[in-house]
């Protein structure tokens, strides 16, 4: 494997105290932020809108209707084009009149084939069986993780994937973000890739636990961070580079999307370095496990 760090023995259990600083200042941050917002901005996904049908004479790009909404302020509007024909689908927030308001942004204007108050697509039912679905992975996964390695760990692992999704939603919220359907893809995505980072370094640590025996368990976590640097590093920059290219030129529509996988790649890698393994050995300080003692 290819290795960007030669021997490197950077001490990042020694500084486990700033970051535990730097994600408690984040998460209440986005905790003030949400009050100050009253909650998250939800989208019409989850809020219901206007669906708003227009034909055009003559065919148009989904930009430059996009581009004339933002004169709006619908620059956020879903937009769906019904291929081989001059018609389009907008559907944003309920607003009364809102389809003569589009159609005299563009001459010559289209003709407003339908216009009518929709209700959300995701219903309050169905946002309570994604909690439980969300939450039903979380059990498996601590129960993999309790039987791969300890009870310990499995728990440690899960705060830390519940960091890093209010560390994510923080950051969206600071930053006005709206919070869709697509979020909450991306939210699953980063809670997968969060745990398989957790798992590589938790076996490497398990591994080094068996052959190092005679030091303490912060320089046994340490070294293991070390030894698999690289193999975190290298995954988290092809991931990176991917999702960089999605956000600059994957167009509006997936533009949140990407960014949250962005925010959600640096705090998986982040959180898997400090936030886990500082929570073991914090632990470990309060409350040895009987084979360490």
């Amino acid at each position: 494997m290819i290795q960007i760090f030669k021997n490197p023995q950077y001490d990042f259990i020694g500084r486990r105290k700033p970051a535990f600083i730097l994600s408690a200042v984040v998460i209440l941050a986005g905790i003030v932020s949400l009050v100050a917002h009253r909650g998250l901005r939800y989208g019409i996904d989850f809020t219901g809108g206007s669906l708003v049908e227009l034909r055009f004479d003559n065919p148009i790009k989904t930009a430059e209707i996009r581009e004339k909404l933002s004169h709006i302020g619908l620059q956020d509007a879903v937009i769906q084009e019904e291929r081989g024909t001059n018609r389009y689908l907008i559907k944003t927030m309920p607003e009364e009149g809102v389809g003569i308001k589009i159609a005299n942004l563009f001459t010559p204007p289209p003709t407003v084939e339908r216009e009518e108050l929709v209700g959300p697509s995701i219903s309050e039912g169905f946002r309570k069986k994604a909690f439980l679905v969300i939450a039903l992975g979380m059990l498996v996964m601590l129960i993999y993780i309790s039987v791969r390695f300890t009870f310990r760990w499995g728990i440690c692992a899960i705060i830390a994937i519940i960091h890093d999704v209010l560390v994510v939603v923080s950051i969206l919220s600071i930053m006005n973000k709206e919070f869709t359907v697509l979020i909450v893809a991306a939210l699953l995505a980063i809670i997968g890739y969060s745990i398989n980072d957790s798992i590589v370094i938790s076996d490497r640590v398990r591994e080094n636990l068996r052959g190092l025996r005679k030091r303490v368990l912060p320089e046994v976590i340490n070294t293991s961070i070390n030894q698999n640097l690289s193999r975190t590093i290298l995954t988290s920059l092809t991931t990176f580079f991917v999702l960089v290219i999605l956000f600059l030129f994957g167009g509006r529509v997936i533009h949140d999307f990407a960014f949250a996988l962005l925010i959600g790649v640096i705090v998986g890698t982040y959180s898997s370095i400090y936030i886990l393994s500082s929570l073991i050995i914090e632990w470990e300080k309060r409350s040895p496990t009987k084979s360490r003692r």
